[in-house]
């Protein structure tokens, strides 16, 4: 999914939620959740989008109709100290579309 397809999706009421997932050196991922799916952000290339940081993605998302949007961390413990078999901890946080500066 490219931004434009999100902002249709987005705008006609599918997109579920929103998560801007945090990545080991300051990478964020976007991903739309849609009819019980995830769907990764592209760069309408087909190549995963690379974003800078949670205002950058707030940048992106100036037109969107209110829908829940998340940042999405790995549990730092984990991070440090190597994962353990099973499933992985996540820090979800609420987040706004609208910067706080």
């Amino acid at each position: 999914m490219n931004l434009q397809d999100l902002s249709q999706h987005a705008h006609a009421g599918h997109i579920d939620a929103l998560n801007l997932i945090s990545i080991e050196g300051g990478i964020y991922l976007l991903e739309a959740h849609m009819d019980g799916r995830v769907h990764p952000l592209n760069d309408g290339k087909g190549k995963t989008l690379h974003l800078r940081s949670v205002e950058h993605a707030r940048e992106m998302l100036t037109d969107m109709p209110p829908i829940p949007f998340h940042l999405v961390h790995a549990v730092v413990h984990d991070e440090m100290c190597g994962m353990q078999d099973g499933t992985q901890n996540v820090l979800r946080v609420p987040i706004s579309f609208i910067s706080s500066w």
